[in-house]
């Protein structure tokens, strides 16, 4: 008989592996992290009828992988990323240009996987997604933060990054942006803009990775075209949208768009057997018939409820807190007096069940970040939004006191 003493596999874990993560405790009262949306506002009575249909059609095809279809996804979900971006963002796409993937983490990962070698520059916005910053991190990318307005990132400091890399004899491999709705700011960029940034990207031969998760979420309705679509010469601009802004995040559905030259490689990278299909089949019968009302709806309620933490945080934090209001989305990207250490505030926010992004890890320059902070208003009622947003700044001002 073995003996009874227990196996510690723990030991054999390999060396510098990161810590392990806590066990899961239930959300907190006031939850402003992560990219959670309204629950009530998730079209689960329309999912379960376009599944049902959906899997009345295509229910034999489930014994294959891949629907038994092409690796790129689901057909007719990829004629519907290209059905909606041409009419939404004036962008023509066909449906071999789409790669359905895992969300957009994986979309991420792909490009990532297929452009970047260890010391490559990349160019990034200061303070940007920091799923993006994290994973350019572990494949040991050479960073450079781009300065950011109301209006994005600034073209005049790209342009004076892009020369000091020149004069270096280094060519960047991209410029990662998120035009519409910046993760975590807000803003959204002009077509004025996005034309002057692939000038830039032209005159130096760079490619442009364009983010655009949130695009749909814009307040006013008036989504501008995708970088992509205003690139007049083709093949610059490799693109990701997702569902999970717009249709609920634990789809993890999400694509890219690229040329085929591109999207043959990344699609080689994808050995993951394909993407969930049965959140494939029901999303492309749901959002064939109703994806603009549900988006109109939707972006109403994110829009109340945008107003709602603003005026809480101006109720609450008075001039402590300074903030630009968000043109769509669910984050308001806010900053407290310098010499504030808003990872310190996790812990005592904490105990009085609020939890926030501290904004060191969603910028390339962790010090300007520190006294930054990102609050996602998406998932709660505007009642508890006024409630944890007094809570957190009572841990705010007993912090300065």
């Amino acid at each position: 008989m073995v003996g009874m003493a227990g196996f510690d596999m723990t030991a054999l874990l390999r060396p510098g592996l990161a810590d392990g993560e806590a066990e899961w405790a239930g959300d907190p009262p006031f939850n402003f992290v992560g990219g959670h949306n309204d629950p009530a506002s998730v079209p689960f009575g329309g999912f379960a009828e376009a599944a049902a249909t959906a899997l009345a059609r295509h229910g034999p095809a489930l014994a294959k992988y891949n629907l038994g279809g092409s690796p790129q996804g689901h057909l007719p979900l990829r004629e519907f990323v290209s059905e909606a971006l041409a009419r939404r963002a004036h962008m023509s796409t066909d449906a071999s240009e789409v790669l359905v993937t895992s969300g957009s983490l994986q979309a991420l990962d792909l490009v990532n996987a297929g452009l970047l070698a260890p010391g490559d520059p990349v160019i990034v916005e200061k303070a940007t997604y920091a799923g993006t910053l994290s994973r350019l991190a572990a494949l040991r990318a050479d960073v450079h933060g781009v300065e950011l307005d109301s209006d994005g990132m600034r073209i005049d400091h790209l342009n004076d990054v892009l020369e000091s890399l020149r004069r270096q004899g280094r060519r960047p491999k991209f410029i990662y942006t998120i035009p519409t709705v910046q993760n975590p700011t807000g803003t959204v960029m002009p077509v004025a803009r996005r034309i002057e940034l692939l000038e830039t990207a032209r005159r130096h031969d760079v490619a442009i990775f364009e983010d655009d998760c949130y695009a749909d979420l814009v307040f006013n309705g008036q989504r501008p075209p995708t970088i992509r679509a205003l690139d007049s010469g083709g093949g610059q601009v490799v693109y990701c949208g997702s569902f999970s802004k717009t249709l609920a995040p634990a789809l993890r559905l999400g694509y890219i768009v690229a040329d085929w030259p591109v999207i043959s490689r990344l699609l080689a990278l994808k050995t993951d057997a394909g993407s969930g299909a049965l959140e494939q089949i029901t999303v492309a019968e749901y959002a064939a018939a109703h994806f603009d009302d549900h988006v109109d709806a939707l972006t109403a309620v994110l829009s109340k409820k945008c107003d709602a933490i603003c005026g809480a945080l101006r109720e609450s934090f008075g001039e402590l807190a300074r903030f630009e209001e968000p043109r769509g989305g669910i984050f308001v990207w806010v900053a407290l007096p310098d010499g504030t250490d808003t990872d310190r505030l996790v812990a005592p926010a904490a105990a009085r069940g609020v939890e926030f992004n501290p904004g060191s890890a969603w910028c390339t320059d962790p010090d300007y970040g520190a006294s930054r902070m990102r609050l996602c208003f998406g998932h709660l009622p505007p009642g508890d939004i006024a409630a944890g947003i007094a809570a957190l700044a009572d841990v705010v001002r007993a912090s300065l006191s």
